[in-house]
């Protein structure tokens, strides 16, 4: 009777004695283990990010942009300000315009929005002060403008050119003054402020002026609390839509309404069914890896039983049972698939890490992708040798003496 002990040193000391062959034998399984661990590593990553950056602006705004042209106007603002619930808005126009500092011109994204975005975005300032509605001819910095896009850094009371493309193809240049920049870098994902790291804030009064336009591109509202923002969401687009001549069957239709409405959570909600549908996507290609691994550990496994048909002969025929000969093959076969599960979940934790510190995203490997990689690779070792050690164990000692 063979024990636990004296098949995994058996096992291992086959392993040991082809170790180019196992090596390639468990390379697959490495390759698949190591996909799978890493791509639910950066899925849980990347949800995270997302959530961390649209929590930075909380989870109770609700976002309103234009699908047509000339939509979103006063009224429309003063709608969604005066619904209940609302404790904030502000208006949004935006253009990529060209940006020069000094010899250096950019296109940057400029973002026209009224002083209340301070409050509502979330805006942390570096240095200087936001814009009031009073002001004109100033803009507020996002970091990245003030520090990284120009050949030299932008500092307040520092003068930038902006340069204009009206609806008509004509340019409208203009000096605008810096009276803030944006403290640290971060993204956000709202209208009105994308990327405000890269993004340039005027007064919207001034951004329509020169634009020479009285509509809206987007309105951000700020509701109370989180728990209020798809009541007061729902209530908004119900007044809305009642403005704009929308029927009631149809405010449930995006593709009717000249407008779309959306809040926070719905956007992290979105983002998180994106993540994770690209997360099993991706999972599923990375079985194939597995299966191709699982499939080269049979066929090796096809090799070493024919290659030891004279030595499972003589261990037949000195007493060993059925069941001994099943366990020797089945541990060498787990071993080779645990063995492969090791080096892919150290592969895969590598991996994501890089890829995660490449594209500045949290450093996210839940504890459970250990055991996940390791069982995956088990299940496919255990799996894989059932057939060659069935084939071993079933022999006829005698047949197999005589093998050459």
């Amino acid at each position: 009777m063979v024990n636990m002990r004296q098949a995994l040193d058996l096992g291992m000391g086959s392993i040991k004695h082809a170790k180019l062959r196992s090596a390639l034998t468990t390379l697959g399984i490495i390759i698949g283990v190591a996909a799978v661990v890493a791509n639910v590593s950066l899925g849980a990553s990347f949800n995270q990010f997302f959530t961390d950056e649209l929590g930075t602006l909380g989870s109770n705004f609700i976002i309103i942009y234009s699908q047509d042209v000339n939509i979103l106007h006063e009224n429309e603002l003063n709608i969604v300000r005066n619904t209940p619930g609302v404790e904030g808005v502000s208006p949004s126009n935006g253009q990529m315009a060209a940006v020069t500092y000094l010899s250096s011109k950019r296109q940057i994204d400029v973002q026209g929005v009224s002083q209340d975005a301070e409050n509502i975005l979330n805006i942390q300032l570096e240095e200087g002060n936001f814009f009031t509605d009073k002001d004109k001819y100033v803009a507020v910095l996002g970091w990245k403008v003030a520090n990284e896009k120009f050949d030299r850094n932008i500092s307040i009371n520092n003068y930038i050119d902006i340069t204009f493309t009206r609806d008509d193809g004509s340019t409208v240049a203009q000096k605008f003054k810096v009276k803030g920049i944006i403290s640290s870098p971060e993204n956000t994902f709202v209208q009105g402020g994308p990327d405000r790291d890269i993004t340039i804030y005027i007064p919207i009064a001034t951004m329509n002026g020169l634009l020479n336009v009285s509509d809206y591109g987007g309105i951000t509202a700020k509701t109370g609390s989180a728990e209020s923002v798809s009541t007061v969401s729902d209530e908004v687009d119900r007044r809305l839509a009642r403005a704009l001549g929308v029927s009631a069957r149809d405010i449930e239709n995006d593709d009717v309404k000249p407008y779309r409405i959306f809040n926070q959570a719905e956007i992290i909600e979105q983002l998180d069914q994106l993540a994770n549908t690209l997360t099993i996507l991706i999972t599923l290609v990375a079985l194939v890896a597995l299966v191709v691994g699982s499939i080269g550990i049979m066929n090796i496994m096809l090799v070493t039983v024919t290659e030891r048909t004279r030595e499972i002969g003589l261990m037949k025929s000195l007493g060993f049972k059925k069941n001994d000969i099943l366990l020797l093959f089945m541990i060498e076969s787990t071993l080779l698939g645990t063995i492969g599960g090791v080096l892919g979940v150290l592969f895969g934790a590598v991996a994501s890490y890089a890829v995660q510190s490449y594209l500045s995203i949290p450093h996210v490997f839940p504890p459970y992708l250990i055991l996940l990689g390791f069982s995956i690779a088990f299940v496919v070792g255990l799996v894989a040798g059932v057939y060659p050690a069935n084939k071993a164990a079933s022999m006829n000692p005698v047949e197999a003496l005589r093998h050459e």
